[in-house]
């Protein structure tokens, strides 16, 4: 999902900027009062396990490719602030040292699978978890975040058609509409990479608070 250099055209990668850069100031804030030295051990395995499966790109036809994020995870855990500052993290690195995506389009990255993906993961969590079984909650969660950061990529894609073409009348930048970019990009997540992501958050979840409280999940199982 994430979107390389050259994609994306200067007036929409600056105004992601421009609302992207003060939200990473105040995430990075909520981080430092959150996180303990008992806590933080926790959110660098969970942020190094993002860094792994979104490192797994799949190409996808009329976009550009799938993974998995892990945002819902630390979302859950963490906050939705924490989790979009540490996925947002993941992604500069990424994008400085592997090439993974583009540092010209950090922004529009990083409101995608950082804030979006994050916030939407906590909130149907949220609303869910005392209705459902919470195996459900957390898959619902997990495939939430993702399919919501798949429009967000979609709808940056899909607009710019209109933001740019050359003297033929051919698109400068990326040059498939919202008519390609919805179905491809937001229908591949809902179908497959949201499953993904979906099981991915239930089973590590499930683990994590098996190893922080052993007595009950013993107690259960007896």
């Amino acid at each position: 999902m994430h979107i390389p250099d050259g994609f994306i055209s200067p007036s929409t990668y600056l105004t992601a900027s421009v609302v992207a850069i003060p939200l990473l100031m105040v995430a990075f804030k909520k981080m430092k009062e959150a996180i303990n030295d008992e806590s933080f051990a926790l959110l660098s395995s969970l942020t190094a396990f993002s860094f792994v499966v979104m490192m797994f790109n799949i190409p996808i036809p009329g976009g550009t490719s799938g993974h998995a994020i892990g945002a819902a995870i630390l979302a859950i855990l963490f906050g939705p602030w924490v989790a979009a500052f540490c996925i947002s993290l993941t992604l500069f690195i990424q994008a400085l040292i592997f090439g993974d995506g583009g540092l010209s389009v950090f922004a529009v990255n990083s409101l995608a699978m950082g804030f979006t993906a994050s916030f939407s993961a906590f909130y149907v969590h949220k609303m869910l978890k005392d209705r459902l079984n919470n195996n459900v909650v957390l898959f619902l969660a997990g495939w939430s975040g993702i399919v919501a950061a798949s429009v967000v990529v979609a709808v940056a894609l899909g607009i710019q058609p209109l933001l740019g073409v050359d003297a033929m009348g051919h698109p400068i930048y990326f040059p498939f509409g919202l008519n390609v970019t919805i179905p491809a990009v937001v229908g591949s997540h809902m179908l497959f990479f949201g499953v993904a992501e979906g099981l991915a958050t239930m089973l590590v979840l499930r683990f994590v608070e098996k190893i922080k409280n052993p007595t009950v999940h013993k107690e259960v199982v007896l």
